[in-house]
């Protein structure tokens, strides 16, 4: 029996969408998703895609940009 290959949030292209609860669950960020919905509507999180009515989901490569911004941001203020 062939067993599907486990796949981090690193190995997923620019173009993958995510939802929110893999971003929560699999720690991708460091917020609730009520935090992460807050940030988002505020414009201080990457804005969702809108994939059906029952599914949004923010894009990988928008996620990693928000990622290197906070980091950056963190790192320079340790200098």
């Amino acid at each position: 029996m062939k067993t599907a290959a486990h796949t981090t949030f690193d190995d997923l292209p620019d173009v993958a969408l995510i939802q929110v609860r893999h971003l929560v669950n699999y720690k991708v960020v460091p917020y609730s998703a009520t935090t992460i919905w807050r940030l988002s509507r505020n414009g201080k999180f990457p804005r969702p895609t809108k994939i059906s009515p029952g599914i949004t989901a923010w894009r990988v490569g928008d996620i990693r940009k928000y990622l290197e911004s906070i980091c950056s941001k963190t790192m320079g203020d340790a200098s």
